[in-house]
């Protein structure tokens, strides 16, 4: 599989939905597979809030976070199709965000980096195509946050894109899911080390906040039935454990999320993409989501899973009632999944050949 990562530069900026406006940004991207002569192949990948550029292949230690869906011969097979996927605007891992150069001053941006949103993200990756010379994406995928981009880009620019796969999303989030957001985000803002967003000024991280942040986040990926099954009430080792403080195998796993994930990700921007999730509704400034849908020509593919419960099926059925009151060619799946929201990380057959079946549709 032919990988290629590259930053690229917007000299031209950009103007926020928010009335701010960045002079210039850039985005860290990643591609697999080959463009074929007449442009027709290409599929664009959407992170969700914690993810990268880094979708598929292993290198430095470091697994794609959907190599078991993209790779040669897989669901999104690269053997076919030209796969692109970058860190969205607000990122930490290459593309402009919190942790990124301000040239008006040369110094982080830290908190002073604008509030993005759904919207911006697939602005900007509408620049990114063309700035590829791609004429429009066979397909728009993603999964949580990334499957709300895939809704918007159908809205957006429906004569850009052929097909959009929604998968573990919503039209917008909930009261809970909010509540939940901002729990972490407190967490962050109440670490002594946070200094209103400009540790960074002062040579410090506020791990511990991005920790418990993590840790609660975690919890809500998973099922109970997944939590249950793999750790139950079950004693961790005491020479395993994180710290001396857990008791229970449960505890220990979280602590060590939490920990290794404190160690490699921005607080600013964990803030940044839960309150562009929070913010995201598919039909602001509309009387109802069959508005929204009525001008989506492209192919909707709708997955849910019966185990996740920060998005559950319904979420997607809404989306789904509302393509067919449009007349939009859409499918509506809900599968078992084992991993809860996270399940539509992780492949298993029917999954994988509804991808794929729809892909070559």
């Amino acid at each position: 599989m032919k990988i290629e990562t590259k930053l690229i530069s917007f000299p031209e900026g950009i103007v926020l939905k928010s009335g701010d406006k960045l002079d210039s940004f850039d985005l860290m991207v990643e591609t697999y597979g080959e463009l074929n002569e007449l442009k027709t192949n290409a599929v664009l990948v959407c992170h969700a809030f914690s993810g990268n550029h880094i979708a598929a292949g292993k290198k430095d230690d470091v697994t794609g976070w959907w190599n078991q869906i993209i790779g040669p011969d897989k669901a999104i097979n690269t053997n076919d199709y030209f796969v692109v996927c970058c860190n969205n605007l607000g990122g930490c891992s290459g593309s402009s965000g919190p942790i990124s150069i301000n040239p008006k001053t040369n110094k982080v941006y830290g908190s002073g980096f604008p509030q993005v949103s759904v919207y911006d993200w697939v602005a900007s990756q509408k620049m990114l195509m063309d700035k590829l010379n791609i004429p429009y994406w066979h397909m728009v995928l993603g999964g949580s946050l990334g499957g709300m981009q895939a809704l918007q880009w159908s809205i957006a620019y429906p004569d850009k894109i052929k097909k959009a796969g929604i998968f573990a999303a919503a039209a917008k989030s909930s009261t809970q899911n909010i509540a939940m957001n901002e729990v972490a985000r407190e967490s962050i803002r109440k670490d002594q080390n946070f200094h209103n967003g400009n540790y960074i000024d002062h040579g410090v991280i506020p791990k511990n906040g991005i920790k418990t942040a993590r840790m609660l986040g975690h919890i809500t990926y998973l099922s109970e039935e997944h939590m249950d099954s793999r750790f139950g009430r079950k004693f961790q080792d005491n020479d395993t454990k994180v710290n001396q403080g857990v008791d229970f195998e449960v505890e220990n796993y979280l602590q060590y999320k939490g920990k290794k994930f404190s160690e490699i990700f921005d607080a600013n921007t964990y803030i940044l993409m839960t309150k562009a999730m929070d913010g995201y509704d598919a039909a602001e400034g509309l009387s109802s989501l069959n508005d929204a849908l009525n001008s989506v020509t492209a192919q909707l593919l709708i997955i849910g899973f019966y185990s996740d419960w920060l998005y559950p099926p319904e979420r997607g059925k809404e989306i789904q009632i509302a393509a067919m009151n449009n007349n939009i060619k859409s499918s509506y799946v809900v599968l078992k999944g084992e991993h809860g929201h996270d399940s539509f990380l992780f492949h298993n057959e029917r999954y994988a050949k509804i991808i794929r079946k729809f892909l070559e549709s």
